[in-house]
């Protein structure tokens, strides 16, 4: 395992390699996170982020690596199982229920930490039924924490783009999650849409939470993010804070252009 690895380290894996084929898309990549931290993923088209980012959260299964999540091994078989861990990601392509209300979808979310069961929801018991009010309550709350709160009662759908992509976080927040990894969440948004954005991750971060970002947005990164690990064709070729990072010139060479932004 990486021996920076400590008691605060949230995430810890080390030695993943996968490959598709011919194709081998990871060759032995690892990354330390600590906890409190915005830990951005970066590099040029085919680098590898999206690969390392779905063996991260159980959407592929690497050929070798070790994986510790708050200091325990798992492995990342299954998306379900993976939430489950502690690890809730959103999605470059926006996955919501687009037919259910802003605060059914942060319920869904929610229901991977509930206890009663099937047989609860079947006969409404009344411990199913308070629990559905808690978490229908703790959806509210974290509706308002994004900014979203007045449309609790929209259709998904009917939200503008930078609003699903609020409600994506919220639903994520829902797992009370070790890890939030997101998959470039800033896609598609507009200058103020970012700005909001950094703003909502910079307070998560404050309400020590820790976050993996994948970002196609340099400026986005390098000015939220506390470390940076770059790949280029599977492999790693730089880590440290976005300073070193855009100082490094195979960083440069492979994906910052010589200007260095």
């Amino acid at each position: 395992m990486n021996p920076t690895a400590n008691k605060d380290t949230v995430l810890n894996v080390s030695g993943i390699s996968k490959r598709f084929g011919g194709l081998q898309a990871l060759t032995d990549v690892g990354i330390t996170i600590q906890r409190g931290q915005v830990y951005g993923l970066i590099g040029p088209n085919g680098a590898g982020k999206t690969t390392f980012f779905n063996v991260i959260t159980g959407l592929y299964t690497p050929d070798s690596g070790t994986f510790e999540l708050a200091g325990m091994p798992y492995q990342p078989t299954a998306v379900h199982e993976v939430a489950k861990a502690g690890i809730a990601r959103t999605f470059q392509n926006i996955r919501l229920f687009a037919e259910m209300t802003a605060l059914e979808n942060v319920m869904v979310g929610r229901h991977v930490r509930t206890h009663s069961g099937l047989l609860g929801a079947i006969f409404r018991t009344p411990g199913f039924k308070a629990e559905e009010a808690a978490i229908a309550g703790r959806a509210q709350e974290l509706l308002d924490y994004v900014g979203i709160g007045k449309y609790a009662d929209f259709k998904a759908r009917t939200l503008s783009y930078g609003d699903q992509r609020r409600l994506e976080i919220a639903r994520a927040l829902a797992t009370d999650p070790q890890l939030i990894a997101l998959d470039e969440p800033a896609a598609g948004m507009n200058a103020t849409e970012k700005v909001q954005l950094r703003e909502l991750i910079d307070q998560i971060r404050k309400d020590n939470r820790t976050i993996l970002l994948i970002e196609h947005d340099v400026k986005l990164v390098m000015g939220l993010c506390d470390r940076v690990t770059v790949l280029d064709y599977g492999k790693q070729i730089a880590e440290g804070t976005p300073a070193d990072v855009q100082k490094n010139e195979k960083v440069i060479e492979a994906y910052l252009g010589t200007g260095g932004h």
